[in-house]
């Protein structure tokens, strides 16, 4: 990529000089696009591979230091690291005296807002927390797809402001997301993003067992469409046997996983439930139909226990003690009430209505912080003047979204 800035950049003021701390594969796109914006960057830290790599692909000539010594240099601080891990940096960082009065320190976790900034904040910092919500590739590919991403964005009101303003800079739109409200907006995006992956690809798997031998081309075009009809329509947009109420062809694939993928059936039972709960809420489901749907996802088991998930020598839960498909706490008396309800409308009216880590230190996985992992000094504990923090031999693989990560 070209890392020179177009000269209507350079001609802006309060051009900063950044550093990143974490090179995984969040850290050194922001700031390569903050280059292209006019900002400096100056120092970056990482010491796998990987991350040497990385930043020398996407940040040349950018020296590889210690995680002190990029806020030695930095005006803008970006900490890209795992979201476990950033509560310990930002203290091990302000303990040791790297923080600097006036420096600003932007951390890209989705799970927080500025809080766990909290011990920078009070030596002098200024705290902003941006999050792409998007997945990274850790190539100069995702400079390009930062045009239009949203960002979730959370800072005091006094630096509102100015992190708008470099969220637009790198390309993004500033979407604000309250500090009590972080953890919520972050497990949306997981939902959305990163179980999306895991729905894909078990499908694919599946489809392969089925003897499907191009399963990305065939799940494709569906995918794609059931996507954009959900973003557009809602609930509206569900279609499938359980939308419909087909009690016969969701006890159908429930025996055929049991017996081909048992693995997945805790997953497919799970979202059937939460899907019917939807419909039936909507309007989608017909009462009568959910009442039969309901018995296809209470069981039999193989075992001969009554649900599909029991035990063996499980006890066939009763009537009343069978809930709605989702756990909503709607019973099935109540679902039998509603189809005499319906069945007393439709009465006489000749009608019967029947209508989807990280490779850390140690080499785990993590999600969407795909980034190096640097250790606090000496613990959460560490007096000013120990050692500084150093990250470790680490990156963070990406999960494929919204990083988010999503």
């Amino acid at each position: 990529m070209n890392p020179n800035p177009s000269p209507e950049a350079q001609d802006r003021p309060a051009r900063l000089t950044v550093g990143v701390v974490g090179a995984g594969r969040v850290g050194p796109a922001l700031a390569a696009s903050l280059q292209l914006a006019g900002h400096r960057p100056v120092a970056v830290s990482g010491v796998s591979d990987a991350s040497v790599r990385r930043a020398a692909e996407l940040l040349p000539g950018v020296p590889l230091v210690a995680p002190a010594e990029v806020l030695a240099r930095a005006d803008l601080v970006l900490l890209t690291v795992p979201d476990d891990a950033l509560a310990d940096l930002v203290r091990g960082l302000a303990e040791t005296g790297a923080v600097r009065p006036g420096q600003l320190l932007v951390h890209t976790s989705g799970r927080y807002g500025t809080a766990v900034l909290d011990p920078a904040t009070r030596a002098g910092a200024l705290p902003l927390a941006l999050h792409p919500a998007m997945t990274f590739t850790g190539t100069s590919v995702d400079v390009q797809r930062l045009a239009g991403c949203p960002f979730g964005v959370t800072a005091p009101e006094e630096l509102r402001m100015a992190a708008e303003a470099l969220v637009i800079e790198m390309g993004g739109e500033p979407e604000w997301i309250a500090e009590s409200a972080r953890p919520l907006y972050h497990a949306a995006l997981a939902i959305g993003a990163n179980y999306l992956v895991t729905l894909a690809t078990q499908a694919m798997e599946l489809l392969t067992k089925a003897g499907v031998r191009a399963p990305d081309r065939m799940l494709g075009p569906l995918l794609g469409a059931a996507l954009d009809n959900a973003l557009r329509s809602g609930d509206a947009a569900l279609t499938g046997p359980v939308a419909r109420g087909d009690a016969g062809t969701v006890a159908a694939h429930v025996a055929e996983l049991r017996q081909h993928a048992p693995q997945a059936v805790a997953g497919y039972l799970a979202m059937a439930r939460m899907t019917a709960d939807r419909a039936l809420s909507h309007g989608l489901l017909k009462p009568e139909l959910a009442a039969e749907l309901l018995d296809a996802l209470a069981g039999p088991a193989p075992d001969g226990a009554t649900g599909p998930d029991a035990s063996p020598g499980a006890e066939a839960p009763s009537k009343k003690e069978r809930t709605s498909p989702a756990g909503s706490g709607v019973d099935r008396d109540d679902v039998d009430r509603d189809v005499d309800r319906e069945d007393d409308r439709d009465e006489g009216s000749g009608e019967h209505r029947d209508d989807d880590r990280a490779e850390e230190r140690d080499g785990n996985r993590r999600g969407n912080r795909d980034d190096d992992q640097p250790t606090p000094p000496n613990g959460p504990t560490s007096a000013p003047g120990s050692a500084r923090p150093t990250p470790p031999d680490s990156e963070t693989p990406d999960p494929g979204s919204p990083r988010g990560d999503s």
